[in-house]
């Protein structure tokens, strides 16, 4: 087993550990450890709410989820002489639950967690179709997640980390809170809001204190959204034996990382679309100097996928157009496409015995494919979501004896405000 750098005592919160993280993005952080290039080594990581989900059936802990929390990040990891405009690489050798706790109060303890958000709550992908909190509960086999309130599906996990990305510098920040402002101002009074600004409350920033914490505090970015520094991407092909190339914005690379999940589909559809999950990553990093200007990539992450996915061969395809549930034509709207697409195979999966929210679980956490078919040709763009047929214990496909029911379950919980 690899050294293990950043470790977690599963009985102590986020903050209270001997090595404190972070939920807020900041070049002021300061690194919890210094690696070489090429150097090997493990990081343990808190699922993304640090316990504040439960093994239940009720959904009252993901309607009054504490964003303000968000996300539990395990590091910054500096990498001796890596240099703004170099690239580090990062390859991820294994990632999984919580090692050798199969049990116990905290996702990855042998089970995870599927959210609908509320919409007064950052609601999701199909918030005004699912404006209500609803709670899916997983158990780990070995690989294959079930659920005790999504009955005949099961599946191999896709595990991988929904978040991972280098520090920004003061320009890169300074940048984000430019342009995420304006957009807020288009339409300040939306909900869910059209992004999120620095919040100091709850902030947690490494080892700063003092003056230093407050200044960076006021200041720091959300770690919601991707960015141009990697960050919460949700990419499920990000798995075992990935390698990704992070863009460098500040002395040492500062890498950090968390968001474990069990699997996802694309898209992570309902905001806590994944099986989510505390767990473990081994990791792999060297440097490319002045690899951002060599390779042209100035912003982003680019990456070659693992090989470790599951073997899926039979597939379900719904397609969606753009056009809105009440007849309006938009142009060329790949998102709305994508949307419809999803509401179709929801439609669909209510003929089999599923409640809609069921389905829309299914969508979020199971390894289904979502793609942009069609966006060319005007005014429809067309996107598609392939259903993988295995992970069903009904045979799901259209067939002149009309659908199968799915058996058992219970409901899945629902809470409202």
């Amino acid at each position: 087993m690899p050294e293990v750098i950043f470790g977690l005592d599963s009985t102590k919160r986020f903050k209270d550990q001997e090595k404190v993280g972070h939920n807020r993005w900041h070049p002021a952080v300061p690194p919890v450890a210094t690696v070489k290039p090429g150097a090997t080594f493990r990081v343990h990581c808190r699922e993304w709410f640090d316990g504040a989900i439960h093994n239940d059936d009720s959904a009252d802990d993901v309607r009054d989820a504490p964003l303000s929390t968000v996300h539990a990040l395990s590091g910054p990891f500096a990498v001796q002489g890596a240099e703004p405009g170099d690239l580090l690489m990062v390859d991820i050798l294994d990632v999984g639950p919580i090692p050798q706790e199969d049990s116990g109060p905290l996702a990855g303890q042998g089970w995870g967690y599927t959210g609908i958000f509320a919409k007064q709550n950052g609601g999701g992908f199909l918030t005004d179709q699912f404006p209500d909190a609803y709670k899916a509960i997983w158990d780990f086999s070995g690989q294959v997640a079930t659920s005790r309130h999504v009955p005949g599906v099961s599946f191999t996990g896709l595990v991988h980390p929904g978040l991972m990305g280098t520090a920004p510098s003061m320009e890169l920040l300074r940048k984000w809170n430019r342009r995420e402002t304006a957009l807020r101002e288009t339409d300040p009074n939306r909900v869910p809001p059209l992004s999120l600004p620095p919040l100091p409350q709850d902030a947690i920033l490494g080892s700063l204190t003092g003056s230093p914490f407050d200044d960076a505090a006021a200041e720091a970015a959300r770690t919601a959204p991707p960015r141009e520094n990697g960050g919460n991407q949700d990419i499920k092909n990000l798995t075992k034996g990935s390698r990704v190339f992070y863009p460098v914005f500040v002395p040492g690379a500062n890498l950090s990382v968390g968001d474990l999940h069990f699997s996802q589909g694309d898209g992570e559809i309902t905001f806590c679309g994944a099986i989510e999950m505390g767990g473990f990553i081994d990791l792999h990093v060297d440097v490319i100097k002045g690899g951002m200007t060599t390779y042209g990539v100035a912003e982003n992450a680019i990456f070659l996928p693992g090989n470790n996915n599951p073997q899926y061969s039979r597939w379900l395809a719904f397609s969606g157009v753009s056009v809105t549930l009440d007849g309006e034509q938009r142009y060329l709207d790949s998102q709305l496409s994508f949307q419809r697409a999803c509401l179709h195979a929801i439609d669909y999966l209510e003929k089999f015995g599923y409640s809609r929210e069921q389905a829309y679980m299914i969508l979020g956490a199971a390894p289904i494919e979502g793609r942009f078919s069609g966006v060319v040709d005007i005014p429809n763009s067309c996107a598609t979501v392939y259903l993988p047929t295995e992970i069903f214990d009904i045979d799901v496909r259209p067939s002149a004896s009309g659908p199968a029911k799915v058996n058992g379950g219970k409901p899945v919980p629902k809470s409202t405000f």
